[in-house]
């Protein structure tokens, strides 16, 4: 059995943690419709649910923490704690909760936590040997409240707390654009200009290569071993965290030079466009439904102009002098 430590504030990431954890959120999907399939299943109210004893299920739980009596196959809880009492077979994983392991429990697979900790009774509790813990301990009162009421999702609460979020937002990818054009100042213009020019394009690409990178990931876990799909995985976040930050730095100079063309007629500075984009795509991301379809087409865009970064042609030029 190996624990992990934080690595990074808060994070914990093992040899194959960010493909399991992948693992873990698609569970989400594949489980759902055999949650009420088993008579072995009891609601003792309605924010618990007690598994007595269930070998061949998988559990898969959304807003509720779940308790293990006897025996089940792995478990899932959405916002919600696990309570593991007897033997769970596979892994256990819990997205904003805490898994819980009583002195005689045992788990036979890999413990993922995310938004929680892992608590288990015993100072050695009983694992299976060579399984791994992963624990990223953040955000657990945001993601068990999600998991409780999703509406929040979609239609957040306007607060004091909400705007200084706000706030620092529009701060921190101000100074993360100031920081990326003064660097690569030509990168950022050539891909103002395929974005500006060629729209479609550079939407496309990005759709495109957000499935093929998302099936290539599914596809590792389910063919390729622990480790490699693992760093898969592990990459392939790489490029869509890289891709993206790049790509909004890109997108909020040039909605900040449209909107500041808008009204008036004198060529504005970087710096200034940059803080116009900056507040512009701080305010889309803010407003309740609105936010998902803007931050998706940030990630589309985002991944675009990276796989158009080494187009050739003449309808590039234009950036040139951008």
């Amino acid at each position: 059995m190996t624990i992990c430590n934080a690595i990074i504030p808060q994070t914990c990431l093992h040899r194959g943690a960010f493909a399991r954890a992948l693992l873990a959120i698609l569970i989400l999907l594949c489980l759902s419709a055999a949650l009420y399939a088993q008579t072995t299943l009891s609601e003792p109210d309605t924010k618990t649910l007690v598994v007595e004893d269930a070998p061949e299920m998988e559990v898969f739980a959304f807003g509720k923490t779940v308790i293990v009596k006897n025996r089940v196959k792995g478990v899932l809880s959405f916002g919600g704690d696990v309570i593991v009492e007897g033997k769970v077979a596979g892994e256990v994983a819990t997205i904003g909760g805490t898994v819980y392991q009583k002195k005689d429990a045992y788990i036979g697979g890999d413990v993922i936590v995310f938004g929680g900790s892992y608590q288990p009774e015993a100072s050695e509790p009983l694992r299976a040997e060579g399984k791994e813990t992963v624990v990223y301990a953040g955000y657990e009162e945001e993601l068990r409240n999600i998991a409780q009421e999703p509406s929040r999702l979609f239609a957040p609460e306007f607060s004091v707390s909400f705007l200084v979020q706000r706030l620092l937002s529009l701060f921190f990818w101000f100074g993360i654009a100031v920081v990326v054009s003064f660097l690569t100042p030509g990168a950022v213009g050539r891909a103002s200009a395929r974005i500006r020019l060629s729209p479609l394009k550079v939407f496309g690409i990005g759709g495109l290569s957000f499935i093929v990178i998302t099936l290539g990931v599914m596809l590792s876990l389910g063919f390729l071993p622990g480790f490699v799909s693992g760093i898969i995985g592990l990459m392939a976040f790489v490029l869509v965290m890289l891709a993206y930050v790049f790509g909004r730095v890109v997108l909020q100079a040039g909605t900040g030079r449209f909107l500041i063309g808008r009204f008036t007629s004198r060529k504005p500075s970087e710096t200034v466009s940059l803080l116009v984009g900056a507040f512009a795509w701080t305010v889309f991301l803010s407003i309740p439904y609105l936010w998902t379809a803007a931050l998706f087409a940030l990630f589309i865009a985002s991944l675009g102009l990276v796989f158009t970064a080494r187009s050739r042609g003449a309808v590039w030029e234009e950036g040139q002098s951008v």
